[in-house]
């Protein structure tokens, strides 16, 4: 069975995105286990370089859907649950951050003072009290 020029080229551009999530999955994998190992220097490669394959996924999926062919339903649905996925860690990492930030509160309190009873510290504003 031989195969036309614009099917061999389809075939290319799918096989290409297909390589393109592959890409973002396993940045995405290497970002998740340097979390979960809590290695901060890793966390931030993986970090850049699955921004990096995100903005290329993007660019190649947008070229894609202005071709006649579109973007295969398979590769449209994957790249859904990587999104989701992504959402998933980046929630997981603001969770994170805030509970640590909850903690350094109560390790390292404030050093303004607080309000008792709702009321601000007054200051003099003149007058008598300062005859």
């Amino acid at each position: 069975m031989m195969t036309s020029s614009s099917e061999t080229q389809a075939l290319q551009a799918v096989a290409h995105l297909e390589a393109t999530v592959a890409e973002v999955e396993q940045h995405l994998a290497a970002l998740g286990s340097a979390l979960k190992l809590q290695d901060a220097g890793a966390a931030e490669q993986a970090a850049a370089e699955l921004h990096s394959a995100l903005s290329r996924a993007v660019d190649r999926f947008n070229q894609a859907a202005r071709t006649p062919t579109g973007i295969p339903p398979v590769l449209r649905r994957r790249l859904a649950r990587t999104s989701s996925q992504v959402a998933a860690q980046r929630d997981a990492v603001a969770r994170a951050s805030q509970a640590l930030d909850r903690a350094l509160d109560v390790l390292i309190p404030s050093a303004e003072p607080v309000a008792v009873y709702g009321g601000a510290t007054r200051r003099s504003s003149g007058g008598l009290a300062q005859a």
